[in-house]
């Protein structure tokens, strides 16, 4: 009985670890999707010093903060979208965008 009582334990230990990682894991890949599609629509938008997050409704909890910084000139952006979840950060996802209207030639 006693054996069967530690092999129980055991496997309640290892079926709630592999529950618990498998909602992380949930949760950063809804994270990662919803963050690529902020930077996706911001890069279709006219180039502007500061941006908007909108988060889908298949998103609920999750928010999202767009941050901004010039570089090189100011033709580049550097693009930060941290994405939270009920106030956690989960995943922070940068990326640039380039000032094309300042390159075209006259």
């Amino acid at each position: 009985m006693a054996i069967m009582g530690i092999i129980a334990v055991a496997f309640l230990s290892a079926l709630a670890t592999t529950s618990s990682a498998r909602a992380t894991n949930d949760e950063r890949t809804a994270a990662k999707i919803l963050a690529e599609g902020i930077i996706e629509n911001i890069k279709s938008e006219d180039y502007s010093p500061t941006y908007s997050a909108s988060i889908p409704a298949e998103f609920p909890g999750y928010t999202a903060s767009v941050t901004t910084a010039a570089e090189r000139n100011g033709n580049i952006q550097k693009i930060t979208v941290a994405v939270f979840h009920q106030g956690q950060e989960v995943l922070t996802l940068e990326s640039y965008k380039v000032d094309r209207s300042s390159l075209a030639s006259p």
